[in-house]
């Protein structure tokens, strides 16, 4: 049959079913023969016209023997098929059979007896080109001896995502024998697996793009009382003919690593954490809130850091930072900026100068880093700020108006030689200061500009919303659990001082 389209829409109902070609039969282009007791040529496959060169009209009738045996294998032959059609005992074996062209080459057959409804003998040979079976041998026993030696983790799932086979290095990892593996569908076996490892496989069947190396943690039966970890791959499984026949599945067990680099996580995220402020203390005219909050999809720290240093005559220096790159190396970066910045406060340097410091010391670290460096004055209600290469502030008047500062954005710490500017602006009581790191903003497929206005949308809900609570939304509304960066986000708010005397003598921004 030619057609490619099955009869019914559900490959797994039971009825009759099409295949297309190119499938194992026609791979193997397996000819069948009839002879009557005699010897001759009742039926002739299309596939014998094909593997003998000799086409049906050429063959109906004849001896078979006669066509297609050189007379040194004549009598062989003959006594084979006596035998066959005396006992009925099939027989199969390679005969070299002779080609239309000429050429004599080795066939594989199977030939055997069959019986009509007039008690007349007749047999049936099928035969292949001994060449192709061989090479399907060859690579069947190759497939087998790789997939039972292998020391990766491989199943077969047909397309309801039910087991059909596991290899043994898949038994051993979910502790489970092969025969309780075979029709059962992979969350049973594997209750610990998360809902996106099926939709990923789903999505393997629908569209035959494999999924490479995901990473996921749990508990299996052959060890049930502690987590293991495993590097996982989907590949879509389909015949010679490309009908889909379910997706395959590779696992590594990569425990170890999981757990020596988790280690290594704990060390590099305590070291963070040491360098990061304690709560800070009260400051004059200002309430703060922070948090911080490492990247949830990676093994490895950043080097985000935030400060809120006291200065005399009751100012305050806000710091956010952001060290490029991640791991130890990044979190002992930003613990060295972090000295520098509270050693270069105390001078009371306008924040530009603070900057042109940081700039020279960060290129001595061999580094690149992100910084905004405020300082508020609660006598004259004003706040002076300068960027190197960071983000805008988000500016949120006590009156419910929301503004990302327009400020210069500066070149990043790290030895550029480009001059910082410090810009000077009203903030009243009630006013509020957002400072965050890319992480809280930045994602891999939708741009900046759209995660600033965002990042507008969610403080725009707030007010009346406490800090701390501020805090939390912001991280709940615009981080997610895949993100790869971490966070780092201040909010200072004015309180009512003695800056109320200064407000009404203080109009518009002040370019530093």
């Amino acid at each position: 049959m030619g057609t490619t389209e099955p009869f019914r829409e559900d490959p797994g109902a039971p009825g009759v079913v099409a295949s297309r070609p190119g499938g194992l039969l026609d791979v193997l282009n397996v000819a069948a023969i009839l002879l009557n007791a005699e010897g001759r040529v009742d039926l002739w496959s299309p596939q014998a016209e094909i593997l003998f060169g000799y086409s049906a009209e050429e063959a109906l009738g004849r001896y078979a023997a006669d066509l297609l045996i050189d007379k040194e294998q004549l009598d062989t032959v003959l006594a084979l098929f006596a035998q066959v059609m005396e006992d009925g005992e099939s027989w199969a074996g390679v005969f070299p059979v002779r080609h239309k062209d000429g050429s004599v080459r080795p066939v594989e057959f199977r030939n055997m007896r069959l019986q009509d409804d007039q008690r007349d003998y007749w047999a049936l040979g099928l035969a292949a080109d001994q060449a192709t079976v061989r090479q399907m041998e060859r690579d069947l026993s190759l497939s087998a001896q790789l997939v039972s030696q292998s020391p990766i983790g491989l199943g077969m799932l047909d397309t309801d995502l039910r087991y059909i086979s596991v290899n043994p290095a898949e038994e051993r990892m979910n502790g489970v024998p092969a025969a309780e593996h075979l029709g059962r569908h992979v969350r049973e076996v594997l209750p610990f697996l998360d809902e996106s490892f099926e939709a990923a496989m789903r999505d393997v069947l629908a569209t035959g793009t494999p999924v490479l190396d995901q990473y996921t943690v749990g508990r299996t039966a052959a060890d049930p009382d502690n987590d293991h970890a495993w590097s996982v791959s989907f590949y879509r499984l389909e015949s010679p003919n490309g009908k889909v026949l379910g997706v395959a599945t590779s696992s590594v067990d990569v425990t170890d690593r999981y757990r020596a680099v988790e280690e290594q996580r704990r060390t590099a995220l305590t070291l963070q954490r040491s360098l990061l402020p304690h709560p800070p203390p009260q400051r004059p005219g200002l309430d703060v809130a922070y948090r911080y909050r490492p990247a949830q999809a990676t093994i490895e720290i950043g080097g985000d850091w935030f400060d809120v240093i006291p200065l005399s005559s009751d100012k305050t220096a806000l710091v956010v930072g952001d060290v490029m790159g991640s791991g130890v190396g990044a979190a002992a970066s930003m613990g060295q900026l972090r000295t520098a910045t509270r050693t270069l406060a105390d001078l009371d340097l306008p924040p530009a100068q603070v900057l042109n410091h940081l700039d020279h010391i960060t290129d001595g670290l061999g580094t690149l880093a992100t910084c905004v460096y405020a300082v508020f004055d609660p006598h004259t209600a004003q706040c002076h700020l300068s960027l190197a290469g960071h983000l805008p502030p988000v500016h949120c008047h006590a009156d419910g108006v929301h503004e990302l500062l327009d400020l210069p954005t500066g070149a990043p710490l790290g030895g550029c030689g480009i001059p910082f500017a410090t810009t000077s602006i009203h903030f009243r009581p009630g006013d509020q200061l957002v400072l965050y790191t890319d992480g809280l903003v930045e994602t891999r497929d939708q741009p900046i500009d759209a995660r600033l206005e965002a990042l507008l949308d969610v403080l725009a809900v707030l007010p009346g919303h406490s800090l701390d609570a501020t805090c939390d939304l912001l991280l709940n509304s615009l981080r997610h659990s895949g993100d790869h960066d971490d966070v780092a986000l201040l909010i200072a708010q004015a309180g009512g001082n003695s800056a109320d005397e200064a407000i009404s003598r203080q109009e518009g921004p002040v370019a530093g």
